[in-house]
Order: C-alpha cells, then sequence, then structure tokens
C-alpha cells in the first residue's frame, strides 16, 4: 500500500463525518470536549460580575430592544458605535455597554445607554456579550461590537420582520464588510439554511436581533483567535435549534475586518 493510499483511507472516517454533519459542526463539538473547563470557570465568573453590576444599578434597564455592545481598549471606536445605535429610527432601546474589563472611555450623555465595566480582562467575548444580556430586560435583544456599525434603519427593519404577524424568533440583516481603509470588500447576505451553516460561517450577531429566551446566550468556552467556530455561529445555530430564524437581504451593518480585533484574528484578502 502506498503512502498516498494510507493516506486517504486514514482520512476516510473524518472525510465521510464531515460530509454527514459539517466540518463546523464536528469542530464545535471538539471545542465543547477540549474547552469543557474554561467554560465552568467563566460561568462562576459570569454569575460573579452579573451579580455585582446588577446591585449598583438602580434598576434593570428596560425597553423594547437592549443593544448590548462588548468593548475593549477601543474609544474612538466604541464612540462610533454607540453613537450609532442610539441613532437608530426605532427609540424604544437601551443600549448597555460591557468593557471587558479594560475601563471606559468618556461615553454621550443619554438616558438610554448603561456602561459598566467587568473587574477583571476575561478575553472572551461571550461572557462580556451574556452579562450584558442578563443586566437589561427587554422583549428583543440586538448586538453590535465596538468596531462596528449600524445604519440608522437596522432596527426598523429586524423589527418589522419580527412584529408582523407569524412572524420569526430571530432575524439577521445583510453585512456591508469593510477594510481598515474605509473600502468595501463585499457583501454578506446569505439566506439561514441549517444544513449550509453546517459548512460555512455566515452568521453574525452584529447583524442579528432575536426575542429574548433562555436559548440566548454565547457560548462560555474560551475560544481564541485560532479556536472556530466563533460564539457567533455557536449562538444563532443553537438559536436556531428550537426558534425561527430568518434572513433579511438588506446591508444595515458596517462590518469591520479588522485584523488588530481583541477577539477574532482577521486575514486581509490577497
Amino acid at each position: 500500500m502506498t503512502g498516498t493510499m494510507a493516506r486517504r483511507l486514514a482520512r476516510a472516517p473524518w472525510t465521510l463525518l464531515k460530509a454527514l454533519f459539517g466540518w463546523l459542526v464536528l469542530f464545535e463539538a471538539r471545542n465543547k470536549v477540549l474547552l469543557a473547563p474554561s467554560a465552568v470557570r467563566l460561568r462562576r465568573t459570569e454569575d460573579a460580575e452579573t451579580r455585582r453590576l446588577a446591585a449598583a444599578l438602580p434598576a434593570p434597564p428596560t425597553a423594547l430592544v437592549a443593544t448590548v455592545i462588548a468593548t475593549h481598549r477601543r474609544p474612538e471606536a466604541l464612540r462610533a458605535a454607540v453613537r450609532s445605535a442610539l441613532d437608530q429610527t426605532v427609540g424604544d432601546q437601551v443600549v448597555m455597554v460591557v468593557d471587558d474589563g479594560a475601563g471606559l472611555p468618556e461615553l454621550p450623555d443619554d438616558p438610554r445607554l448603561f456602561a459598566v465595566s467587568l473587574a477583571r480582562n476575561t478575553g472572551v467575548a461571550g461572557v462580556v456579550r451574556n452579562v450584558g444580556i442578563r443586566l437589561t430586560r427587554s422583549r428583543y435583544v440586538a448586538f453590535l461590537d465596538d468596531d462596528n456599525l449600524w445604519e440608522p434603519d437596522h432596527l426598523e427593519r429586524a423589527l418589522a420582520v419580527l412584529e408582523a404577524p407569524g412572524g420569526p424568533d430571530g432575524v439577521y440583516t445583510a453585512l456591508r464588510r469593510v477594510l481598515p481603509d474605509g473600502s468595501e470588500n463585499d457583501v454578506l447576505s446569505v439566506p439561514y439554511d441549517r444544513r449550509r451553516a453546517a459548512r460555512e460561517a455566515f452568521l453574525d450577531t452584529n447583524a442579528f436581533v432575536a426575542r429574548r429566551t433562555g436559548a440566548l446566550y454565547f457560548s462560555r468556552l474560551r475560544r481564541t483567535p485560532e479556536v472556530l467556530p466563533r460564539e457567533d455561529w455557536e449562538l444563532i445555530r443553537r438559536y436556531a435549534r428550537r426558534h425561527r430564524v430568518r434572513h433579511v437581504p438588506h446591508p444595515t451593518v458596517r462590518y469591520l475586518m479588522n485584523p488588530a480585533s481583541f477577539y477574532t484574528r482577521w486575514r486581509q484578502p490577497s
């Protein structure tokens, strides 16, 4: 038997499993086994931080939509992201900024805006966002990272679908992906298909607005930039297991493909 044939035979089970389940599903199953200890520790941290920060708030921020913005050491970008959230045509919202232990810059004075800092850096975007979800009360939850921007009609377009008779539980709009110099790279607009999502990472929570349920929480696994899939994919695909998710093919997010991202390592297109 040649070396090439032996390698093909050795890869055959993996090839079959990928064909049956999708490589992203298999990678996530591996993550849950290998990274489970980190999830247990981080859940304790998340619980403790939620209790501490909730005690400092006079009341849980409450609105039709709660927008959660995770941030870490990007003051100027954060201010732009916050402004794009506050400038939405939907006024019935609260914006909860959660800083991952680095300290908050000065932010706009707006009664809809709340900002908190974790006691220490976690480096886990899912935990940071979960704290924001748990500190707020709302019918719907939306997510925005500190280096991205929303068009003014982002929430309006999402809610028009969510609140229509017989509407879904969650929607995600199209992403206009831009490079650090401001030029447009492409528009990512892929209708939701569970089987396709097992093989392609086209799901991102910056475009996701969903009904608040017990399933709306992020993975607490410690995902370094090399760990795939990302927590965005994991949340939306898991949420869609018991909730209807629909795509809105209109770009309402300016998504920065940021090589300096604290949570995600981007490679520039060649």
